[in-house]
């Protein structure tokens, strides 16, 4: 039986097939083109038991391409694989090697093929929490070019509000002035932006029913519900509540020996855009739930607001995890005893 690797960057991938005893039977670098690839591949098709591409963030072409034409593509999780720190010498051909490697001796840590067909909503959805996030980035300047300038800043809501005239009427420099006008036509632009995505969002994807028990948990509405679903995709390829709880970054990462901290591990690792959705659900569950309010301020007693607010992210992304396996709608006294 034969492994391929491939070895991808921006512009070039680095193709290597070994056989049975780890022995190089062809490497090559070609651009990223997948007909040049498949031109590598295609005299060992028959004998190739899957062939390795690494999950960086151009992926897509590839393994859409390659799976389409019938091979077997597995997408290397790049952040649990590790090298023997022990090597004096590494590079682009070593590291397909190595990802082939790893699939001859079954221990590759692969990462999920999101389906095709609804990858395009998933970023979509990616793209309006990346929108509103640079949204609160303009009016946050305004705040502060607000407190600055006038010794008391304003409520976001109060930004969000404020017209051309209002801004010249506050009577401030005229450079203060211009910059306060450029950051609310961007601010405007965002919420445009914003409005058209959560439109097509709203057209295009319907919740499925596994997934309308979101829709009971304080804190998430119909925005937030969609953003999870596209993110957590089958949530049965989790087997336990702790992994789905890691990949939404809700987890510490220490390394323990003894009863001692020896070290951190990748605080990184998994999906941002998951963990984004359920910080913003435990902001708006604090406010809304009476429960959630008080595991909130028992931990911000403790800790601080930035670990409180995680801790009662963390609770509500197991409670989801529940939800979606039992089909069962939020239960507050279970997420809060």
């Amino acid at each position: 039986m034969k492994y391929a690797g491939i070895d991808l960057h921006s512009n070039n991938s680095v193709v290597c097939v070994t056989d049975d005893n780890d022995r190089v039977l062809v490497k090559k670098r070609v651009g990223n083109d997948l007909a040049r690839v498949v031109e590598v591949l295609e005299p060992h098709r028959s004998q190739l038991c899957g062939v390795v591409v690494e999950s960086t963030y151009n992926w897509y072409w590839l393994v859409d391409g390659l799976q389409e034409l019938g091979f077997i593509v597995h997408l290397a999780n790049v952040c649990a694989i590790q090298t023997y720190s022990g090597l004096k010498y590494a590079d682009d051909d070593s590291d397909a090697r190595h990802l082939a490697h790893l699939l001859r001796l079954g221990v590759l840590p692969c990462g999920h093929i999101y389906p095709r067909e609804q990858r395009g909503l998933r970023d979509l959805s990616r793209q309006r929490m990346r929108l509103v996030q640079q949204r609160s980035r303009q009016i946050i300047s305004i705040e502060n070019t607000l407190s600055r300038e006038r010794g008391a800043g304003m409520r976001a809501n109060q930004v969000k509000r404020l017209s051309d005239d209002d801004v010249a009427a506050l009577g401030l420099r005229e450079e203060v002035t211009l910059s306060l006008h450029a950051l609310l036509a961007v601010m405007r632009v965002l919420d445009a932006q914003i409005e058209l995505l959560e439109r097509r969002l709203k057209q295009s994807v319907q919740i499925r029913n596994e997934y309308r028990v979101l829709l009971s948990t304080p804190g998430i509405g119909q925005t937030l519900g969609t953003a999870i679903m596209l993110e957590t995709g089958n949530v049965e390829r989790f087997a336990h509540v702790g992994h789905y709880a890691s990949y939404a970054r809700c987890v510490d990462s220490v390394h323990l020996s003894n009863g001692k901290k020896k070290g951190e591990g990748n605080t990184k690792s998994g999906n941002r855009y998951l963990a984004w959705a359920f910080v913003e659900a435990a902001q708006f569950a604090r406010r809304t739930s009476d429960p959630a309010k008080r595991f909130y301020e028992r931990k911000k007693a403790r800790t601080n607001t930035t670990v409180a607010t995680k801790a009662l992210a963390h609770k509500l992304a197991r409670a989801c995890y529940h939800m979606l396996k039992t089909g069962q709608p939020f239960d507050e006294a279970r997420c809060f005893a």
